[in-house]
């Protein structure tokens, strides 16, 4: 949820690592032409009012990947930055149902694909992530078990 900090109150964010019954990961990719290029990225987003982190996620998830999950797990949170109170919570489901994306128009061309963790973390160490969220969720993520519980 967001928190008021001042006049630059910015909205909490959550990051999923969608993880399928056989260990596979939901990553995105898009086109990023203001930072050179295509990168990866997990789903994610901005809370709407109201919304807790979970249901941020959640609702990301949904929309970005067309995954809903039956099993949540936090992994932890951080400061967005220094100057806003707002936070990025990070989350791990498991339990995954798939359908159809439900992309905002400026989203179009996000693209769902599957990795494996090995193969996500090491696109975290060749730099191809570009915002910090998913490598750390990843990171967390990959210390737990497939079927570990929330």
């Amino acid at each position: 949820m967001a928190r008021a900090h001042g006049v630059d109150a910015k909205p909490d964010a959550s990051v999923i690592v969608a993880r399928d019954d056989h260990g596979q990961i939901a990553v995105l990719t898009a086109e990023f032409p203001r930072h050179g290029g295509e990168y990866l990225f997990l789903p994610g987003g901005k809370a709407e009012v109201g919304e807790s982190p979970e249901q941020c996620a959640r609702r990301e998830l949904l929309e970005e990947a067309g995954i809903t999950a039956r099993s949540w797990r936090h992994l932890g949170s951080y400061a967005m930055t220094l100057d806003s109170a707002a936070r990025v919570h990070l989350f791990q489901a498991t339990k995954l149902s798939c359908g159809p994306q439900r992309l905002m128009p400026w989203e179009a061309d996000f693209k769902l694909m599957w990795w494996t963790m090995d193969d996500a973390l090491r696109a975290v160490g060749e730099g191809r992530f570009l915002l910090q969220g998913g490598p750390l969720a990843l990171l967390l993520a990959s210390r737990l078990s497939v079927g570990s519980r929330p």
